[in-house]
């Protein structure tokens, strides 16, 4: 079996996580904590950076940092992992969705300005699959509405937008380190603030509300989103070798596109001016109908595979009447290939001529 993605655990990890377990610090104090917010700060190029316990609270806690809450809208693409609405949903402020681009699949920077009403107070941009949005567009237009910018960069570590590394462009970025993530922490995410204020805020909201002076005092309803040292320790050791994770991840979806020429679907491309981070190795088929029976056969050869992301404006609980013709064909013709950082190029060339052969019968 080729599975879609598996973690590469090929560093320090081990000597770290027994470092942790040493000195009985395996909660959410320890050495690694800040040891891995530093590093990732200074690799990302950001001065405020705090680790928190998944992706998804990491979007929660970065939008209720800035006070965002009912009365609210939020812009979002409806071509997004479920986590981007559902929390902008557990904040009290209202879903507002936008339309992909054909071309490179991520928020049309046109939509979210038709959109835009009284009471919009925030962006979320979402970096689809590794991909960086249009920064210079978005960026302005914030501005120029005065509307808050959120980046949700959960699939987006190591990637660049005019050499800029995303997740440094809006007032709050999150990061996810979920296992199948480019760099991991098994479970894990990381909150950046452009602001000290904001940050400070952050850290406060997410450990219970905790008083810096008076010993079990908590001051207002808060969280506990912490990190604990153990996933630190591990975040550490994948980070000393990002620069690595990434150039193979790179490597891979050059060989894909090069075994897949001449097949009737597109790789997910790249931009001139952006570097995509490649953290699924995306194809998009010309014919929808063909997903199924391709993903069918893959499974049938030990080739695991997954769908793109259908719209959230589709799904049960926050679905809504809109049309979004761009982001619904996306959805229903999109290819996530095997793409973790040690898979071979005979493994890449196996998953293409298994394609290749179910589209020549």
């Amino acid at each position: 079996m080729i599975p879609v993605y598996q973690p590469h655990l090929g560093g320090r990890e081990k000597e770290y996580v027994n470092q942790c377990l040493d000195s009985t610090w395996i909660s959410s104090r320890g050495e690694f904590i800040s040891r891995f917010e530093t590093g990732f700060a200074e690799y990302i190029g950001s001065e405020h950076a705090t680790t928190v316990s998944n992706g998804t609270v990491a979007l929660h806690l970065a939008m209720a940092a800035l006070e965002i809450g009912a009365g609210d809208e939020v812009i979002v693409p409806t071509l997004t992992y479920i986590a981007s609405v559902n929390t902008i949903m557990q904040t009290g402020a209202a879903v507002v969705y936008a339309e992909s681009l054909a071309d490179t699949w991520n928020v049309s920077v046109a939509d979210i300005k038709a959109r835009i009403t009284p009471k919009t107070r925030a962006v979320m941009v979402v970096h689809l699959y590794g991909l960086s949005c249009d920064m210079d567009a978005i960026v302005a237009l914030c501005k120029e509405h005065n509307l808050l910018l959120i980046e949700d960069c959960a699939e987006a570590f190591g990637s660049l937008y005019k050499g800029q590394h995303v997740g440094t462009f809006g007032d709050v970025a999150t990061f996810s380190f979920f296992g199948n993530k480019t760099i991991t922490t098994g479970e894990g995410g990381m909150v950046v603030c452009k602001d000290k204020a904001v940050h400070d805020r952050a850290c406060h909201l997410k450990s219970q509300g905790v008083s810096k002076t008076r010993e079990y005092w908590h001051d207002e309803l808060a969280y506990n989103y912490r990190m604990t040292n153990i996933c630190a320790a591990i975040g550490l050791a994948q980070l000393e070798r990002a620069d690595e994770t990434i150039a193979q991840k790179r490597q891979l979806a050059d060989w894909y596109r090069e075994a897949l020429k001449g097949l009737p679907l597109v790789l997910h491309a790249e931009p001139e001016g952006y570097r995509h981070s490649y953290w699924m190795c995306s194809i998009l088929l010309d014919d929808p109908a063909q997903r199924q029976p391709l993903r069918d056969r893959l499974k049938e050869k030990g080739v695991e595979t997954r769908p793109l992301f259908p719209p959230a404006h589709t799904m049960p609980h926050c679905k809504t009447e809109e049309d979004f013709p761009i982001a619904q064909s996306l959805g229903s013709r999109g290819v996530n290939l095997p793409s973790f950082p040690t898979l071979t190029r005979e493994q890449v060339q196996q998953v293409a001529d298994e394609i290749r052969a179910f589209y020549s019968n």
